[in-house]
């Protein structure tokens, strides 16, 4: 599969089929993740991996749009430590997100299905999400990722979202 192939089959996958994620994916999955570009390369992520089926149940009980997390295999918390981010304005933003779109893509290469579940800024959701995860004073949850393994290989389809009436040349 090339790049672009990956990047126009990835899906929101909510129904997985049970069957388990192996730790060596995971960890693929974490280190395209901290290959993100990031302002000033100061990379301020943290990343919590939650595979326990309680704590998974608990985030799918927690997050409005999280019920895909109670059968998912694994779901990875992408965290700020606001003190890493040096910049007068929320740079940290933007490294997350790319953390996160480089988690969903990579997961997408392995074949895994996912879910980016927004966190920040919705303050009640950073709040109950950081008390079950422990997150300490500082550090801020960005986004949940559910990862498991589609029902079917066929959930990964090509979408056509392409607008030219988006696309503006040289001026609005």
């Amino acid at each position: 599969m090339d790049c672009l192939e990956m990047i126009y089959t990835r899906r929101s996958i909510r129904k997985y089929s049970g069957r388990k994620i192996k730790d060596v994916k995971i960890e693929k999955i974490l280190k395209a993740a901290m290959l993100a570009p990031s302002a000033g390369n100061e990379q301020p992520w943290h990343f919590i991996v939650v595979r326990d089926k309680e704590r998974l149940k608990k985030l799918a009980e927690t997050h409005p749009y999280g019920k895909m997390l109670a059968s998912a295999d694994a779901a990875i918390a992408v965290c700020a430590e606001l003190s890493l981010s040096k910049y007068k304005h929320d740079m940290w933003v933007q490294d997350c997100s790319a953390a996160t779109q480089n988690i969903l893509l990579s997961a997408r290469m392995l074949g895994i299905g996912s879910v980016w579940l927004g966190v920040y800024p919705v303050e009640d959701r950073m709040k109950s999400i950081a008390e079950l995860l422990e997150v300490p004073d500082g550090v801020v949850v960005f986004s949940l990722v559910s990862l498991g393994y589609p029902e079917s290989d066929d959930d990964f389809y090509e979408a056509d979202r392409y607008r030219g009436d988006r696309v503006h040349l040289e001026k609005w």
